[in-house]
């Protein structure tokens, strides 16, 4: 048993969260910059897993995922070639990426490359698709899918990744600070973040004109109806921060949450690579005209990257118009977000809360006090369909049954920590305007989740 000071450790990866500066670098096909990627390989969302485990949605994303790339013919002869392992699947973040839903990675898809210059460590994320409801990610294929992805791969990423050399990199946390005060919660809402990256965009592409020409104007268009663009960045530059907060010996914050078809998982920064995990996570939905529950399906995600870094659901009273996308109301989505400074164990120096009077976010998840108030992380989400698209989005909380494994590791390896001893030890507000916001969420009349 490794005797270790578990505040200190826990201090530590704070740390690590909160002075991360993630900075876009360059676009490049992933064959190129992704560690261990093979002309063979397609990446998906979640733990490592056999091909036969995934199904459904999830294992059609797969699938077209190896069509996309040429590597088989048909559905038939891909689910063969995965069979007989001349086609292989693995998991987005042992390669240091993050998946989208589904989460498909091919050699050929181009990635943002995003380092965290205090660490030097990278992050790699793939583009978003735009604003048609069928999307690979989400499991769909056809003619427009793939000219969807063939777009971005001859025209969009080549056009933001020479502009991004010629400026040197575009720094990402400044931009992700200031879409939070303007409405962002940097998962579910990246309207203003979307527009703030293009805006760093308008000289390179001034000067590239001439070299360019229309191709500008199809990538601003592009940009222009497509204000989930930043995600795939703040994904990118979660992952770059999240992963150089993982392997502190002791800590017992999280690193990392996922999901697939399977289920969820979590990974805790003092237990190693091991993932804890658990059922699928239990959801409050908004859908799209004609869709309903039953018609909802589970087939991953890793966009929970970003409240592990004190984004999303961390941040939920920092963006009140998701509630007409994502359903709930102000006063839920405060009291969601109060709830968060119950399990963390710090607040973020850089991304604030302007209805919190600018308090910090919460950040730095920390196992024993999910067990001790029975609170589990908010994650905002899009929410996908049995038929493939997306069909809504809406509010996960994650199962406790992944920290309850972590827990008992954590305790086989550090010794026995009493979760209860921490009931005490809730955030409570640091402001008035918390103090207000505690007041409106226990209103009369007010609605309930």
């Amino acid at each position: 048993m490794v005797s270790v000071d578990r505040d200190r450790a826990n201090a530590e990866v704070v740390e690590r969260l909160v002075s991360a500066d993630p900075v876009l670098i360059d676009v490049k096909p992933a064959i190129e910059v992704v560690p261990g990627m093979t002309r063979n390989m397609v990446l998906t969302s979640g733990p490592p897993h056999p091909f036969e485990d995934y199904d459904d949605g999830q294992r059609d994303a797969i699938v077209h995922g190896a069509l996309f790339e040429g590597l088989a013919k048909n559905y038939e002869e891909a689910v063969e070639g995965f069979r007989a392992g001349d086609i292989v699947v693995d998991a987005c973040q042992e390669h240091g990426c993050i998946g989208s839903l589904a989460g498909i990675y091919t050699a050929r898809m181009p990635v943002f490359v995003v380092e965290n210059k205090t660490y030097g460590n990278h992050g790699f994320c793939n583009f978003y698709e735009g604003e048609s409801h069928r999307r690979l990610n989400y499991g769909s294929w056809g003619e427009d899918v793939r000219d969807n992805l063939l777009f971005i791969e001859d025209v969009l990423a080549p056009m933001i990744g020479e502009a991004v050399r010629r400026v040197g990199g575009i720094p990402l946390k400044p931009i992700m600070r200031r879409a939070m005060h303007m409405g962002d919660e940097l998962h579910s809402r990246n309207t203003a973040a979307t527009l703030l990256f293009t805006r760093e965009l308008f000289i390179p592409f001034l000067d590239m004109e001439r070299e360019w020409g229309g191709e500008i104007r199809k990538t601003l268009a592009f940009l222009r109806q497509s204000d989930y663009s930043f995600l795939r960045l703040s994904m990118a530059s979660g992952k770059a921060t999240a992963d150089a907060a993982h392997g502190v010996e002791g800590s017992s914050l999280v690193t990392s949450m996922t999901l697939s078809c399977q289920g969820a998982a979590i990974r805790v920064s003092g237990l190693g690579d091991r993932w804890f995990e658990g059922p699928h996570p239990s959801m409050e939905g908004k859908f799209f005209e004609g869709y309903s529950m039953e018609d909802a399906a589970w087939m991953g995600g890793e966009s929970l990257i970003n409240e592990t870094v004190g984004l999303g659901g961390m941040a939920q009273a920092a963006a009140f118009p998701l509630q007409a996308y994502q359903g709930g109301s102000p006063e839920v989505m405060i009291r969601n977000n109060l709830e968060m400074y119950e399990i963390t164990v710090g607040e973020h120096s850089d991304f604030q809360i302007p209805y919190f009077a600018y308090r910090g976010t919460p950040v730095g998840v920390d196992v024993f006090k999910v067990l001790a108030t029975g609170i589990t992380p908010c994650v905002d989400a899009g929410l996908a369909g049995k038929d493939g698209g997306q069909i809504g989005a809406g509010i996960l909380r994650l199962p406790i049954e992944c920290f309850q494994q972590a827990a008992e590791t954590y305790g086989e390896r550090y010794g026995r920590v009493e979760a209860t001893a921490m009931a005490t030890e809730s955030s409570t507000p640091s402001s008035d305007a918390p103090a207000r916001a505690v007041e409106k969420s226990a209103a009369p009349g007010t609605s309930e989740p």
